[in-house]
């Protein structure tokens, strides 16, 4: 798995984040907490939705394709759990080692 330990870091700290901030759960989550990439390898972006929808996914994979990193995770704090999806950039032909069968 891409980045499964950083990965694994930054949800857990969503989580205690959330944890610490239940009362003030939804708008207010999202305007304190940035966007951002951490260690230059995961894009981390926060909404406040229900669930997430292809659109915040498509968004995901433009930003990955901007910056050509990896993967990006969604988190969203919208619920008393917090729910995350992986994004991962698509893998151009020349990127994934497959041969070249029109060589």
């Amino acid at each position: 798995m891409i980045h499964e330990e950083l990965s694994r870091e930054i949800i857990g700290a969503a989580m205690d984040v959330l944890n610490e901030l239940k009362p003030y759960r939804g708008e207010l989550i999202g305007n304190l907490i940035p966007d951002l990439i951490v260690d230059d390898a995961v894009i981390v972006d926060h909404k406040v939705v229900s669930c997430f929808t292809d659109t915040h996914v498509a968004q995901m994979i433009g930003y990955l394709n901007i910056t050509r990193l990896d993967l990006a995770l969604l988190l969203t704090f919208k619920n008393a759990r917090l729910e995350w999806k992986r994004v991962l950039r698509p893998q151009e032909p020349d990127e994934r080692n497959d041969p070249d069968l029109h060589t």
